[in-house]
């Protein structure tokens, strides 16, 4: 851990702040709530999602338009289109964007149309890919990888920091156990111990961890209460009807209440979540 050189506290005050936008950070006394669907599937989809956020205590929107699959026969994203999509619903509500990028051939794209590179689980050692969003001018989220120590992830952000990019926000999303309950074993430890090491800010992943709705809301609270700067959650406008990861998304509803049932939580914490600041308004239709 000692190579870290980036990556770890100067002191116990020492904290690192990123700006999603201008309005929007990460790592301080604010906490950031991050909603949305697995993967973005259509206009109409991200218009409900953002039409029921933009109102509620959620200040970035989350969507996948490249999607690492397990079977190269599932759908895989839509690519540009997505990325038009999440601009256009981005542009509208005044929520930063959060998307996955898979190859550096991804990049320049992504990073011209979202405002957060999110690097998946899977691609958390693709050192290459790392050593390019280290040049990239945007924030990345760099989530844990399945099967990673804590040091390992560490040292992944270490690649990013090193090549330029001081924008890191560590995420941790539960790594791969003996158990099959949960889809994965949210580790809360590796989250209190990221905040003693590192001077990033740290974000937890319910979602992933849990694989079963009924399950993210607890764990959510449980992040925050033990130290986490935030949590990004799935959420779709009809959960069973989701192309991917449909077991755990929350319902648009039940992704406002968690929000709001954040609060109370963040303030025992010595925290605060911001609340929204602008009105949606939709876009007529054209007949």
């Amino acid at each position: 851990m000692q190579k870290a050189k980036l990556a770890l506290k100067a002191n116990a005050d020492h904290k690192t702040i990123v700006q999603l936008s201008n309005s929007v950070s990460v790592g301080g006394q604010d906490l950031l709530i991050v909603g949305g669907p697995c993967t973005v599937e259509s206009m109409a989809q991200m218009e409900e999602v953002a039409s029921r956020l933009a109102i509620a205590p959620v200040q970035a929107l989350r969507g996948g338009v490249y999607k690492p699959r397990t079977s190269p026969y599932d759908f895989q994203g839509l690519g540009l289109e997505g990325l038009k999509i999440l601009q256009s619903v981005r542009d509208r509500s005044g929520l930063p964007v959060i998307t996955e990028v898979m190859a550096i051939s991804q990049i320049a794209d992504i990073a011209a149309y979202a405002d957060v590179l999110q690097v998946g689980s899977r691609n958390m050692q693709n050192f290459d890919l790392l050593k390019a969003l280290g040049e990239a001018n945007k924030p990345v989220l760099l989530k844990r990888g399945l099967a990673a120590t804590i040091e390992e992830f560490v040292m992944a952000a270490e690649y990013i920091l090193s090549h330029g990019n001081p924008n890191v926000i560590m995420c941790e999303r539960g790594i791969r156990s003996f158990d099959s309950y949960t889809r994965n074993v949210l580790d809360l430890g590796a989250v209190v111990a990221l905040k003693q090491i590192t001077h990033l800010p740290v974000i937890v992943d319910p979602s992933h961890a849990a694989g079963k709705r009924e399950l993210v809301a607890d764990l959510a609270k449980a992040a925050i209460a033990c130290g986490a700067d935030g949590v990004i959650v799935e959420c779709h406008p009809e959960p069973e009807k989701s192309v991917s990861d449909a077991r755990q998304a929350l319902s648009l509803d039940d992704m406002v209440t968690l929000a709001h049932s954040l609060g109370a939580i963040a303030t025992a914490v010595g925290r605060t979540i911001p609340q929204p600041q602008i009105e949606w308004v939709r876009v007529p239709q054209v007949a």
